[in-house]
């Protein structure tokens, strides 16, 4: 399996990279990012791009492929509506639309996210958003497209976010967390179980194309 990694300096990317390193079956992965991972591994390329709105310069680099997990993702605190969706929506069909032209047979997984709202009218900005950047993904020619909705994802393995607060907040809320995953995994996985079903769903496939933190812990 060949894959293309996007995101994989935030947290979940992170988890993503770690779990394609270790598995045999992943043949090679193409990190492409605005920064490198800072990570040196034999499977591991990386290429940077400045441009989230245009590939057409990476169209050779981005040939060949398997499988594609996007995991980039912004916070919408803050932000206008018409921003968040030039961050969320216009990003990521940017590049899902240049992939699925170059590769008909990839797969591509879409980190969403709980409440995502697939009717797109409903009352939260950044929901709104998020259903229409799946529901669009999902009428692409790709071979198939998974949406992951996770609730709370605990990082492991030495994962951490890149906001202050937010890694503190992990800190300190590590055994909760640990226990929320046993006990309720409809409100938390882990990194390292997104990553594995991630690879799962290429391999085998799911009975669905939404997938929620219960659905992922399953795979």
């Amino acid at each position: 399996m060949k894959v293309i990694l996007f995101g994989a300096t935030g947290m979940v990317g992170q988890g993503v990279l770690r779990e394609c390193l270790l598995d045999p079956g992943v043949d090679s992965v193409l990190a492409v990012g605005r920064s490198t991972t800072g990570q040196r591994h034999a499977k591991l390329r990386e290429v940077l791009h400045e441009n989230f709105f245009d590939f057409s310069a990476l169209e050779s680099e981005l040939t060949g492929y398997d499988a594609t997990f996007f995991c980039l993702g912004v916070s919408s605190l803050g932000m206008s509506e018409e921003r968040y969706r030039r961050l969320t929506y216009d990003i990521t069909l940017a590049a899902a639309r240049t992939l699925a032209r170059l590769n008909p047979n990839m797969v591509f997984t879409y980190v969403s996210g709980r409440g995502t709202d697939s009717t797109e009218h409903g009352q939260l900005m950044w929901a709104r958003v998020k259903g229409k950047t799946e529901n669009d993904l999902l009428k692409l020619p790709f071979k198939a497209a998974y949406m992951f909705r996770p609730a709370g994802i605990q990082p492991l393995h030495g994962i951490r976010s890149k906001t202050g607060w937010v890694q503190a907040l992990y800190v300190g809320a590590a055994p909760l967390l640990s226990l929320l995953n046993r006990v309720a995994p409809q409100f938390m996985t882990t990194t390292e179980q997104v990553g594995r079903a991630m690879i799962k769903v290429v391999r085998e496939g799911y009975r669905k194309p939404v997938l929620e933190s219960e659905d992922i812990n399953r795979l």
